[in-house]
């Protein structure tokens, strides 16, 4: 792990230059090597650190993109280190598949939380989703080289290292982030919970109690169906798309039943099923699943840490493409 990786460093390495210890070490070495770059965002984007970078990785090394916001000066921008417990997480995905660079020069869109419906400026329609998992998925394909873009609603977890993070509330905002990412990725993992309704009007102010006891009528609107959407207008052949099922079953059948009729709904590649009877998975560091394929295909995922079931998930991923 070579962090921060300055400019210099990054074009030393590239070239196979020996010239001190560190570059000495990194010519010797057999073992998973990831680069964190810091410097400023002029020296990022140029075109001999833009080749350097595509060098090293083409070599199979794993660098980091760098994360954005305040520099050594008054500037911000991207080049700035990501945060260290971050880099350590991303090197621990890195050595669980030994250092494998299977989606290299891969795009991957990551949806992650739940999105909120505003009934008022203070309420909300929300649900329980923390955004962990997604997280892990984005985490762990940047691991293998993927360039990696998470579309997150209302998450309050630390930015992945190497991972572009745009932020959103609303399903509506999720929609279009998600529909604007699809074009050049060639994987879409809707992680996130999207709020299946939303109010049909927004109040401008705080909804006050009534003086007689008696409650609010809300109405109600079904909102879009973003992982149909995404699969039944693919942006390119051979693009994958993988959505996830939150599922408790109920009189109509059981977890796996409709799980199964809901791939079939929704047209994906991939899907992800928790049973989350009793409120299981939510905010937990833990999950379960069965990873159920368009051909017919069902992995069952032990309970386990969900950065483990987010190794196996880019598996399949990975394998498909």
């Amino acid at each position: 792990m070579v962090a921060p990786a300055t400019a210099n460093t990054m074009a030393r390495a590239a070239h196979g230059l020996a010239d001190d210890l560190l570059t000495n070490v990194l010519l010797t070495a057999r073992c998973p090597v990831v680069f964190a770059p810091a410097m400023h965002t002029e020296m990022w984007e140029h075109p001999a650190t833009v080749d350097n970078v595509a060098t090293l990785r083409r070599r199979g090394a794993v660098v980091i993109e760098p994360a954005e916001g305040r520099l050594t000066g008054k500037d911000t921008g991207k080049g700035r280190l990501p945060d260290p417990a971050e880099i350590f997480e991303l090197c621990e995905a890195v050595l669980a598949r030994g250092g494998v660079t299977d989606l290299a020069g891969r795009t991957v869109v990551v949806s992650a939380g739940g999105t909120r419906e505003y009934l008022d400026p203070v309420r909300f329609l929300g649900n329980r989703s923390s955004g962990l998992q997604g997280y892990a998925i984005a985490r762990a394909a940047a691991a293998r080289g993927a360039e990696v873009t998470v579309v997150a609603a209302n998450v309050t977890l630390p930015d992945p290292a190497g991972v572009k993070v745009l932020r959103v509330e609303t399903t509506a905002q999720l929609h279009d982030a998600m529909l604007a990412a699809a074009p050049t990725a060639d994987a879409i993992v809707m992680a996130a919970a999207p709020a299946d309704f939303r109010p049909t009007s927004q109040s401008d102010a705080k909804i006050k109690k009534a003086a007689d006891g008696s409650a609010p009528i809300i109405e109600l609107v079904q909102n879009a169906d973003i992982l149909a959407e995404l699969s039944a207008h693919r942006a390119h052949p051979g693009q994958l798309v993988v959505g996830f099922a939150a599922e408790t079953g109920d009189a109509t059948g059981s977890v796996l039943d409709l799980a199964r009729a809901k791939l079939a709904r929704k047209g994906c590649d991939l899907l992800v099923v928790n049973d989350v009877s009793g409120g299981a998975v939510f905010g937990s560091p833990e999950n379960a699943a069965v990873i159920l394929g368009a051909d017919g295909t069902a992995a069952e995922v032990p309970q386990g840490a969900k950065s483990a079931l987010a190794q196996v998930i880019v598996d399949h991923i990975a394998a498909r493409l």
